[in-house]
């Protein structure tokens, strides 16, 4: 079964860093874009980075300078390193990825997410 898994989230002070993988498993033939996501409570899912599958990233006026996509495409496997954390960072991080499960079929999935929490 095709899926996404998240880990690497956690509880760090202010300032401190956090590493975060998402793992994509199951019966693939290729994998697109990637992006992270997060949700605080209370509030919409945005966006927070993407990466192409040529190493292209993006990311969100809040992630600039302070965050960095990157992947593996061996191991199927995008990561988000998160430095400078604030408390304004906490939220639930979701992983999607646009993945080939068979000719001509694309689909977007989504990951169950992983909790990062920024005391203060």
């Amino acid at each position: 079964q095709v899926q996404l898994v998240e880990s690497g989230g956690g509880l760090v002070q202010a300032g401190g860093s956090l590493r975060l993988s998402c793992a994509a498993s199951g019966s693939i033939f290729s994998i697109n874009d990637m992006d992270w996501y997060r949700q605080a409570p209370g509030k919409r899912r945005e966006w927070v980075a993407a990466i192409t599958s040529g190493g292209s990233t993006n990311y969100a006026d809040s992630a600039k300078d302070r965050f960095t996509i990157s992947r593996d495409n061996a191991k199927n496997t995008v990561y988000l390193q998160m430095n400078n954390l604030k408390p304004e960072d906490t939220a639930v991080y979701y992983c999607n990825a646009d993945l080939q499960v068979e000719l001509r079929r694309w689909s977007s999935y989504w990951g169950q997410g992983t909790q990062v929490t920024v005391s203060s």
